[in-house]
């Protein structure tokens, strides 16, 4: 029995391989966006520590409470609120920029997916053609097989 040989084999390969390699880079590019994202919401949860603690320190001395407020500590804590609001941003922007490049290598599988696909297509395209080919060449042997034997038992061939 004849087996079918897509000539395009390699290409195939080729383009599942490049397929492959585009998932592995998405793959890495979302788990730095998540590590990214879980930055930020560390650093959004020390935004919120920070800002309690200054209302702590405001708070205590209450009206008239008679309690002093230190401002140098006061000062201190608006500091490293800025300073973490600061860096939450620069987090986000570098969110942002992570999540451009996710979509980029999203696009470039999105592409490899495609070229895979069109080879893919092909491949069945020439299978469905070689197995055509193959029931017609059958068919045809089948044919000759019957009037061979037709012929030698001396009957007439319809």
């Amino acid at each position: 029995m004849a087996r079918f040989r897509f000539n395009l084999e390699a290409v195939l390969e080729q383009r599942r391989a490049v397929e492959r390699e585009r998932q592995r880079e998405v793959a890495a590019l979302e788990r730095a966006r998540l590590e990214i994202e879980q930055e930020l919401r560390g650093r959004q949860r020390a935004i919120e520590g920070a800002r309690e603690d200054l209302r702590d320190a405001l708070g205590k001395g209450g009206a008239g409470a008679g309690v002093t407020i230190d401002l140098g500590g006061v000062r201190l804590q608006s500091r490293a609120a800025f300073h973490q609001a600061r860096q939450a941003q620069m987090t986000a922007i570098r969110l942002a920029g992570a999540m451009r490049k996710v979509e980029a290598a999203r696009g470039r599988l999105l592409e490899a997916a495609r070229a895979r696909k069109a080879v893919e297509m092909l491949r069945q395209k020439r299978f469905e053609e070689w197995r055509r080919d193959q029931e017609r060449r059958e068919a045809a042997a089948a044919d000759e097989i019957n009037v061979m034997r037709a012929s030698r038992r001396g009957e007439e061939i319809l």
